[in-house]
């Protein structure tokens, strides 16, 4: 499989090498060694995920306090979705920015997104299947999110996705503004020092 480092640090696409046959098609979608070579420390699994959209759907953006946080490894099982990362961490030099990975069931990529990054996608198609492999198990109290529809963030949702359709959690989450106001964003220094701490 092939790694490359988003525009976001510490997020990473990974495109898996498949080997198809008259039978089908067989993929490694996830290898903890290549990973931790790339990252500096193995993803420790503490749960995984799975969600099924309709076409239009938008989910994020979603972030959880630091630490721990919830690192996580995303991939398409069917359909397609286009995944964002968003640099949520007060004091990153890319704050408030994001990058983008098309996932789908041809080219199979995932994503690597660190602890203390926002994460959100859209629904290309009817019933993608995004299956996520996360650091840390669910806690609501440490859990939050950021409108995806700021203007401050600008993501661009494809044309294909038609209307979009969000959750009223998602509707009634605070701008990035706002959330710096309310001081519930992910420091940049706090997250570098717990990924350090996850190297040792």
């Amino acid at each position: 499989m092939e790694l490359r480092e988003l525009q976001i640090p510490d997020s990473y696409e990974i495109t898996p090498r498949q080997f198809p046959d008259d039978r089908g098609v067989f993929l490694e979608w996830y290898r903890c060694d290549r990973l931790a070579e790339v990252v500096g420390h193995p993803l420790n699994l503490a749960q995984g995920n799975s969600s099924v959209s309709r076409r239009g759907v938008v989910r994020g953006i979603h972030f959880a306090d630091v630490p721990p946080s919830q690192a996580k490894y995303v991939t398409v099982q069917h359909g397609a979705v286009l995944d964002f990362v968003v640099d949520v961490r007060v004091g990153s030099p890319t704050f408030g920015q994001w990058d983008s990975v098309l996932l789908d069931d041809i080219d199979r990529r995932a994503v690597y997104i660190a602890e203390g990054l926002g994460h959100c996608f859209v629904a290309l198609t009817d019933s993608a299947t995004v299956s996520y492999l996360v650091s840390a198990a669910f806690n609501a109290e440490r859990e939050h999110g950021i409108d995806p529809t700021d203007p401050a963030i600008g993501l661009v949702f494809p044309p294909e996705a038609g209307e979009l359709l969000l959750s009223p959690k998602d509707t009634d989450a605070p701008t990035l503004a706002e959330a710096v106001e309310q001081g519930i964003l992910p420091e940049w220094d706090a997250a570098r020092r717990y990924y350090t701490s996850l190297e040792s």
